[in-house]
Order: structure tokens, then sequence, then C-alpha cells
């Protein structure tokens, strides 16, 4: 027992030493190895190099010839033992950084979900296999401009074969046109997921679990027959107890498990194609998976949807002819949501409403849409970024609901600044604001030509000028706006995207209400009123100043004596400029450790040539009768110059995982 404990502690310390030695956090597995290793190589390789240096007599039960000189050899040995271990570290570190391997525990623990990710990961590369789009998983995979309409047909069948969270992928693809080339926006638009519908019994535990109560305490009937199936979940027809009519949108019990483990895929994808192919750095797979991730998981929580809803509809003045449906809180949880029953039909469908009306009531529903997405945007920073004709319901009376409140934007004050000042600029055509205004809003990229940039927003400002009167050319306004800011390489922030988006597809949708609409005439009439009501408000005005002010003050109150200093200084000739160079910490931080990496690089290099002259040199004092010195001074100096350099290397390769 005693033996068994003296081995742990040893191991334990061996392992604190090889992680404090090389002074980076290696994992703690690879330390114990390192200690496991010195100490079952100790002891046999003591033996036999003392054997074969005729310090020990193995045949008279390892007899000591010289007690000192075997000591000193004992220590250079479980040293040197010690070295190549940390270097097997090292050589693993480079292969396998610690934290990209599965733990002891996940690996015992985790068995299951490795093999579902496994056997999904299958399927997805059988899927890319048979549509042909494999071969741009290569190193350097490109495409040709030949091929590009069949490979975005392709890569639409892929997406569909692959299941929700691959048609979810692909229509937050379509909206990507600064990203994508406009074949691959046609055929991704083309998106539909058909999913077979769940058995009301396989959905009720879900929906017991999110009403934390019996259905029959909440609801009169649910129809068994839904409404709409998804991919993730699907809508049931239902009766409260005091006869309301509801429907209520239950999500799948599997969908969760499903997206996260193609989630998880989709990032190791996303990864490899960083690195192997250069049109995947081109757009930013990493940062497009990573976002398109976390809208995901929004979408997974119902409770996001509903908070969601509930701020549109703050939005919304009472006089509007839009409104939302009415949402149950209370019934309300992640996986399940009640909301009130739109007794009408989606815009796509409602061509017998829409004739119905008159063509001034159709141009004021179309009008009131776009102030209303324009005043949700520049006003409350909160807006439907998904606003399609599908999204909005018309009822017979000739009232309008807004739908599907999954994807909403918000844009912050600064944001919301810009832009308004951007679409004042464009109606106003000013293209110096609004080329100005352009860049505050996203950021001025390299190597900009700001004249350039003046002139065709002056040039896109002029052609819609002239386009009046109901003519087709009025479409596409905002669509140009963004192919303006695609051609200029500016890099378009993920929530001004969706404003930009939102604006595009709205236009499609106003396009459904009064195809005559006179799109430029409308947008500025409508969209003045508010941009000139949020800019240049009396109320805003002055909280802004006062706002401002306040955060200033204990500036401003030490203002004019600083300024006076100033002033007598330069009149007594004491006025001096002084400049830190390091003032900021990471600074320090860069050049210090710049600084010990370099000290650290030179002293192994003359430690391993001083060692090395020590080694050859034949003369010198004794340090036992039988051990030179300067051979056992080399030895350890060696051990210490190797030390030094496996720190350097070891804390590139860490730095470098950081990064």
């Amino acid at each position: 027992m005693v033996s068994v404990a003296l081995i742990v502690v040893s191991v334990a310390t061996l392992a604190l030493l090889a992680r404090r030695t090389l002074g980076v956090p290696v994992g703690w597995l690879r330390a114990i190895v390192v200690g496991i290793g010195v100490v079952g190589f100790g002891a046999p390789t003591l033996n036999f190099v003392g054997d074969r240096l005729h310090l020990i007599d193995s045949a008279n039960g390892s007899r000591l010839f010289d007690p000192a000189a075997a000591t000193l050899l004992a220590v250079l040995t479980v040293a040197w033992i010690f070295l190549f271990g940390l270097l097997a570290v090292v050589v693993l570190e480079a292969l396998a950084p610690s934290g990209s391997l599965p733990g002891p525990m996940t690996l015992i623990f985790g068995w299951k979900a490795r093999r579902r990710k496994a056997r999904r990961y299958g399927q997805i590369m059988t899927i890319l296999v048979r549509h042909g789009l494999a071969r741009f998983l290569r190193l350097g995979a490109r495409g040709t401009d030949a091929d590009q309409r069949r490979t975005a047909r392709s890569l639409r069948h892929a997406l569909e074969e692959g299941g929700v969270t691959f048609v979810k992928l692909g229509q937050t693809l379509s909206t990507r046109s600064e990203l994508l080339p406009r074949v691959y926006i046609e055929e991704l638009s083309r998106l539909q997921s058909d999913a077979q519908a769940e058995t009301f019994e396989a959905l009720e535990p879900t929906l017991l679990d999110g009403l934390d109560r019996h259905i029959d305490e909440v609801f009169a009937h649910v129809e068994h027959e839904p409404l709409a199936a998804a991919s993730v979940g699907q809508v049931h027809a239902a009766t409260l107890i005091d006869g309301t009519e509801v429907v209520v949108k239950i999500q799948r019990p599997t969908a969760r498990r499903q997206i996260d483990i193609d989630l998880d895929i989709l990032a190791g994808l996303s990864a490899r194609l960083h690195r192997v192919a250069p049109w995947a750095r081109a757009i930013g797979t990493s940062s497009l998976v990573s976002g398109f991730a976390a809208s995901l998981q929004e979408e997974l929580d119902y409770d996001v949807e509903l908070d969601n809803a509930l701020a549109i509809g703050a939005t919304l003045a009472p006089s509007s002819p839009y409104t939302i449906p009415k949402m149950y809180a209370e019934l309300s949880s992640p996986m399940v949501l009640v909301m009130e029953r739109i007794d009408g039909v989606p815009l796509t469908r409602a061509g017998a409403t829409l004739e119905s009306m008159t063509d001034q009531h159709r141009s004021e529903l179309a009008a009131d849409l776009l102030e209303q997405m324009l005043r949700q945007m520049i006003v409350s920073g909160v807006f439907h970024a998904d606003l399609h004709g599908g999204n909005v319901m018309m009822r017979a009376d000739g009232t309008v609901v807004l739908l599907d409140f999954g994807s909403v934007g918000r844009l912050d004050d600064v944001s919301r600044m810009s832009l308004g000042l951007f679409l004042h600029a464009v109606d106003s055509e000013d293209s110096l604001i609004a080329a100005d205004a352009l860049i505050e809003l996203l950021g001025r990229p390299d190597g900009l030509d700001e004249r350039t940039l003046e002139r065709s927003l002056g040039e896109l400002m002029v052609r819609y000028r002239g386009s009046t009167g109901g003519s087709r050319k009025n479409t596409g306004l905002f669509n140009d706006l963004i192919s303006l800011v695609i051609r200029q390489k500016f890099t378009i922030p993920p929530q001004v995207a969706a404003a930009f988006r939102a604006l595009a597809t709205v236009e499609g949708t106003l396009t459904l209400l009064a195809p005559d609409l006179d799109l430029v005439s409308v947008a500025r009439e409508r969209g003045r009123s508010v941009m000139v009501g949020r800019l240049f408000d009396r109320t805003f005005i002055k909280s802004a100043i006062e706002s401002q002010v306040a955060a200033n003050l204990p500036l401003l109150r030490r203002m004019p004596r600083k300024i006076g200093k100033i002033v007598d200084q330069v009149e007594e000739g004491r006025f001096t400029v002084g400049v830190r160079l390091f003032e900021d910490r990471s600074d320090r931080q860069f050049v210090t450790k710049l600084a010990q990496e370099f000290m650290l690089s030179v002293l192994a290099g003359t430690g391993s040539i001083g060692s090395i002259l020590l080694l050859l040199s034949t003369d010198g004092p004794q340090l036992t009768s039988t051990v030179p010195l300067y051979p056992v001074l080399g030895t350890a100096l060696m051990f210490v110059s190797f030390i030094l350099g496996l720190r350097v290397v070891v804390r590139s390769f860490f730095d470098s995982g950081q990064q």
C-alpha cells in the first residue's frame, strides 16, 4: 500500500511539474501520462545505463560501485526521461491542442450522441456526393461560371434532402445577395420543406409540458389534424374553455435534438471549408454559420417569438389597419405557442378579396405597410424581418394581420439614426450626406473612393426620381441600394443586412397589394413624415441634448480650469507635451511577451552551444573519482536549454490556438 501511495504521489508531482515547466495549461491527462512514463521507465533505464557505465553491479543485486556517481546518474537520467515526456506533450499539442479532443468522461458517457452525430454526418456526406457537391470540400476547390446554374440547382436539391436545418440555411442564404451570385439566390429562393405531419398523440406530451396542466383544463377541443405542418412544428386549431377560437403551435419533440446535431456538423464543415476553399473564406462561412445558428436557436424558442410579436404589436398605431393576433402568454412556453385564430387568407392567395377593394384602398394599405416598416426601423428599432406575402393575412373586412414573428430584427440607437439620415438624404437627393450616413452606418471599407460612392448614389437618386406613374421601373429600389453597397465593398453588419433584406422583401409585398403603386413617390411621402418626425422631433432632440450634457457635465465643469492652466503654462513657457508609447495595457503585454520569448530563445541557443562545448571537453576537474565535472555540467545545461526551447515552442502553439 505504501509503495502504491508513493507511486501515486510521484505521478501527481511529476504531472504538476510538467504543467508548470511548460508554462501553459496543458491538459491534466497528458501531464499525468508524462508522470506515469517517468515512473514506469525510470528504474529500468537507470539500471540499464548504470550497468553500461559500470556504476552498478547488476549481477550482485545492483550493488553500487560509486554511490556519488550513481546518484548524479539517477538525477540526470530521470531529468532526461522527464524531458522526453515533455517533448511528447509538445508533439501532441502540435497535432491536437488541449480541448480539441473529447475528454475521458465524454468518451465514456457520450458514445450515443457521437454515434447519432456520426450517422447523421454520414447521411449528409452521402447527400453531397449524390448531388455532385463533395468536390467543393477539397483543398483549393472552386467552381467556374459555366457550371454555376447546375451547381446552384444541385445545392438546392441537396439542402431540401438534408432537412429543416439545411432548408432554413438555404432560405437564409437566399436573402444574402451581397454574398452569393444571382443564380444561387434565384435557386435558393425556391427552397421548400416537405414535412410529414406528426400524429397528435406524439405531440401531446409536449403540449402537456408546455401548458403545465391537463389539456381539458385549457381547451374545450383540439383538432387532431394539423392546419399546417413544418419541419420544426405544426399548427392545430383549438377552442378555449370560454369558446374562443385559437391556434396552437407545437414544436416537434425531436426537432431541437436534430437541429443541434446538424448545427454541430455545420460548424465543423464550415471550419473545414474555411481552411481548404478560397470561396468559403471570401464569403466568411464560419461567421455566417455562427450567425445562422444563433438565429435558428431563437426560432426554436417560442417564448422569443412571443416577445417578438408583442414588440411588433407595440409599434402599430391603434388607428392602423394592420394588427397582430392576440397572444396568450399565460398558455405559452418555449415549445408551445397559443394565439388568436385569424379568419382570412394569405396575401398570396387573396386575389378575390383584393379585387373587391378600390384602387385607392389598396394603395392606402400598401402605403401604410411601408410607413409601418420604416417607423419600426427608425423609431422603435424592432421590425418584422420577413414580411413576405405569406406572412400577411387578409381578412374579409379589408383589415390585415401580420404573422410569423420568429424572424425579427433589432437596430440600436446609432444604427437607427444613421439609417434615418441616409434615407432622408436619399429623399432630399443629397448624395454627399447620403454617403456620409452610409459610411457611419456600415463602417468605412478599405480603399473606399468616396467620390465614386457619391456619384453612384446620385445616379441612383436621379434614376428613381424619373420613375413615375406606377411604372415597373419603381420596383427594385431597395435591391438596387443593396447592389450599390456590395459594389463598393462595404461589409454589412448582420442587423443592418436584416433591415435591408426586410425592405427588399416588403417591396414585393407592396406590389401584391397594389401593382400600380408609385413606390418612389409613396416612399418619399410616407418616409419623409417618419424620418422628419424622428430626426427633427423637438422632444427627441431635447432628450438627446439633455442626455449628452448629463454624460459630459463633469468634463464641462472642469474644462475652464484646464484651459486656464494650459494658457498659464504657455505664457510662462512651461507647456510640454508628453507621449507614452505603451500606455495601453495590451501593448505592454505584447511587447513584454515578445521580449520574454526572445530572451528565452537566446538563452536556449546560448545554453545549447555551451553545453556542447562542455560535453566535448576532455580536460577539467573531477566531480568524483570516476566522473568528470564538465560533462555533468554540459548534460545539465543541455537539459535546461531544451526546457527553455520547449517553453517557447509550446507558447507559440498555445497563442496560435487561442487566436
